[in-house]
C-alpha cells in the first residue's frame, strides 16, 4: 500500500477530515485546490457499456462506475462534497440537494415509494420541515409526540422518526440514544444543522439518516444554498435515485463552496460557540431580557425572549444583521414567529415552545464585546419606549386636575 494510501485510509481526527476528506486524490493528481466541473453532459463512444451503467444506477442507485454520465445522476465536485459530510458524520454515504427542503422531500418519497407514508415527528422542527409534514403536500401523514411518546405512536406503516436536536428555534435538546431506542426498526432521521457533526454526530446515537440544510454552517458564509442527507448506502441508493428522477440536484459550484466551507467548518463553530456561550450568560443576567436558551451541548446559536417588544429590538440593532437563515460568519437575528415559522399554526407552534416574544440569533465571528454592545443599546432602546408607553397609559388612566383644559 503507497503512502498515499495509508495517508487516506488511517483514523483522523475531525478537524483533519474537515480539512483533507473529499480532496485525499488532489496531490496525486498534481492540484491543490479541488476543480469545479460544470459540465452537464459526458462524451461516451461505447452506448452498450453507457446502457449497462444506467440499468445498474435504475436497479439500485449506486454511483456509476467510471466516468460521468450525465449531471442529474451525480457531478464529481458535489461528490467530493458529499464524501466529505460522509467522513464527517460517520456513514457510509452522503447524498446532496439543491436545498434542504429539498433533501427532506427525497427522505419522505423514498419511504412513501415504499408504502410507509406515516411519519412520527417531535416538535420543534424547523418551520418549512413542520410544514411539509402537516400539510401532507407529498402525500404524508404526521404524528406529533414528545420524546417518551415515540414508541406508542408507531405504526405498521410508520416509515420514519424525525426530530432536531437542538431544536429550531427553542433549542430544546432530545437524548439521541433514547430516541433511536425507541424508534425499534423504524428509521430515525435527525436534523444536525444547528449541532453540526462539530458538536454531535447522531449517526453514532442510532440515527440512519442526519439531514442537514447545508446552507447554514456547512458552507457558512451566507453564500450557498443547498442540503444533503448522510446515511448508509442502502438509503443513499434509493435518495439518488429519487435526485434523479425529481432533479433536485446541487449545482457543481455549490458543492465547491461547501467542500470549502468545510474546511474551516470546526474552527467557525468553536469560535461563534465560545462567544454564544458568552452571550447567552450576559443576557441571562440582563433584567430587560425575560428568558434565554442556551443548550446545554453548546453551539453558535442563542433564543431570547424581551421583556420589551421583540419587533422593536429586531429594529434596533446594527451591527447584528436582522435576517432570515443562520450559521454565517456575521450574526443574524430573526423573530420566528414572524418568519421561520410563521408558516405553522400559531397554537402548535405556541405549544411547541416559539413565543411570540422570542428571538432567534445565530452568533458569529465577530468579537464578543462589540456584538454585545450592539445588543445592549437594542435593549436600552426598547426599554426606554416601554417606559414611555407606560408612563403614557398611566397619565390616560390618572383623573385631569380641576381647571385644566
Amino acid at each position: 500500500m503507497s503512502g498515499y494510501d495509508d495517508a487516506r485510509t488511517a483514523a483522523r481526527a475531525l478537524a483533519t477530515e474537515a480539512v483533507h476528506a473529499g480532496r485525499d486524490d488532489l496531490a496525486r493528481q498534481g492540484l491543490h485546490a479541488p476543480p469545479i466541473d460544470l459540465s452537464t453532459t459526458y462524451p461516451s463512444y461505447d452506448s452498450r457499456a453507457e446502457a449497462a451503467r444506467i440499468d445498474a444506477f435504475a436497479a439500485t442507485g449506486a454511483e456509476p462506475d467510471g466516468p460521468p454520465i450525465y449531471g442529474r445522476l451525480g457531478n464529481p465536485t458535489v461528490a467530493r462534497f458529499e464524501t466529505a459530510l460522509a467522513k464527517l458524520e460517520g456513514t457510509d454515504a452522503a447524498v446532496a440537494f439543491a436545498s434542504g427542503m429539498a433533501a427532506l422531500s427525497a427522505v419522505l418519497l423514498v419511504r412513501a415509494s415504499m408504502g410507509l407514508r406515516h411519519v412520527v415527528a417531535v416538535r420543534p422542527l424547523y418551520g418549512c420541515s413542520d410544514h411539509l409534514l402537516t400539510a401532507g403536500l407529498l402525500g404524508s401523514e404526521v404524528t406529533w409526540t414528545d420524546p417518551a411518546g415515540i414508541a406508542d405512536a408507531l405504526r405498521p406503516d410508520t416509515g420514519l422518526v424525525m426530530v432536531e436536536t437542538p431544536a429550531n428555534p427553542t433549542l430544546a435538546e432530545v437524548d439521541l440514544r433514547a430516541v433511536a431506542h425507541a424508534c425499534g426498526s423504524v428509521p430515525l432521521l435527525v436534523d444536525n444543522t444547528f449541532a453540526t457533526p462539530v458538536l454531535q454526530r447522531p449517526a453514532e446515537h442510532g440515527a440512519r439518516l442526519v439531514l442537514h440544510s447545508a446552507t447554514k454552517y456547512l458552507g457558512g458564509h451566507g453564500d450557498v444554498m443547498a442540503g444533503v442527507v448522510a446515511c448508509d448506502e442502502e438509503l443513499a441508493g434509493r435518495l439518488r435515485q429519487v435526485r434523479f428522477a425529481t432533479g433536485g440536484v446541487l449545482h457543481p459550484l455549490a458543492g465547491y463552496l461547501l467542500l470549502r466551507g468545510l474546511a474551516t467548518l470546526p474552527v467557525r463553530v468553536r469560535a461563534a460557540s465560545e462567544s454564544a456561550a458568552e452571550l447567552a450568560r450576559r443576557l441571562s443576567a440582563d433584567p430587560r431580557v425575560a428568558r434565554v436558551h442556551y443548550p446545554g451541548i453548546g453551539g453558535a446559536m442563542v433564543a431570547f425572549e424581551v421583556k420589551g417588544d421583540p419587533h422593536e429590538f429586531i429594529a434596533g440593532v446594527r451591527l447584528v444583521t436582522p435576517a432570515v437563515s443562520l450559521g454565517s460568519v456575521d450574526t443574524l437575528i430573526q423573530h420566528p414567529a414572524s418568519i421561520s415559522h410563521r408558516i405553522v399554526d400559531a397554537d402548535d407552534r405556541r405549544g411547541a415552545g416559539v413565543s411570540d416574544r422570542l428571538l432567534r440569533m445565530s452568533v458569529g465571528l465577530e468579537d464578543v464585546d462589540d456584538l454585545w454592545a450592539d445588543l445592549d443599546q437594542a435593549l436600552g432602546a426598547v426599554s426606554v419606549r416601554a417606559a414611555g408607553r407606560s408612563a403614557d397609559e398611566g397619565a390616560a388612566g390618572r383623573p385631569e386636575p380641576a381647571g385644566a383644559h
